[in-house]
């Protein structure tokens, strides 16, 4: 056997006392991050049991559920948007006096249309003792029936978005 250098065993021993000391403090830094994570899966499920990849997992089942209402959320805004295309919704009045020796424009004209200009002008004419209305159905911004000047403005109107009263 070698003999033992008592100075060169105390440097060992403080040494490995050194690096026991370090790796004490790793260990404890370690702890304390991992404590730290755990009250922060806590707070994902409410239970502190969940792990990184139960979250990960949740996660992605969590987007893929979001990404196919987004894919259904489309086709509704697709479906809506076809349905608006229909609708009744470029309107425009041409308020008017139909006879020269009536005042105050009591007559007036309606044009309902849709995106295609389809739809109805209604026309009321006032007379001093009567009055009349008119309906007349529009396809792509002219009709069957003969249009009146301001059921053609109104039409005109309506398709370019303002109305004038």
């Amino acid at each position: 056997m070698l003999p033992l250098d008592r100075p060169l065993l105390d440097e060992i021993a403080i040494a490995g006392a050194g690096v026991g000391v370090v790796g004490i403090l790793a260990a404890i830094s370690a702890h304390l991050r991992i404590s730290r994570l755990r009250r922060g899966f806590a707070s994902l499920d409410g239970s502190g049991k969940e792990t990184v990849l139960d979250a990960v997992r949740r996660s992605g089942a969590e987007t893929s559920v979001m990404h196919n209402d987004l894919d259904s959320l489309r086709t509704e805004l697709q479906a809506t948007r076809g349905d608006v295309t229909d609708a009744l919704r470029h309107v425009a009045v041409v308020r008017y006096d139909a006879f020269g020796d009536m005042g105050g424009r009591l007559s007036f004209t309606v044009a309902l249309l849709d995106d295609a200009a389809d739809g109805v002008v209604l026309s009321s004419i006032h007379g001093r003792s009567e009055s009349r209305s008119y309906a007349k159905g529009v396809k792509a911004g002219s009709s069957e029936q003969s249009l009146s000047p301001e059921e053609k403005q109104a039409i005109e109107l309506a398709m370019r978005g303002s109305s004038k009263r």
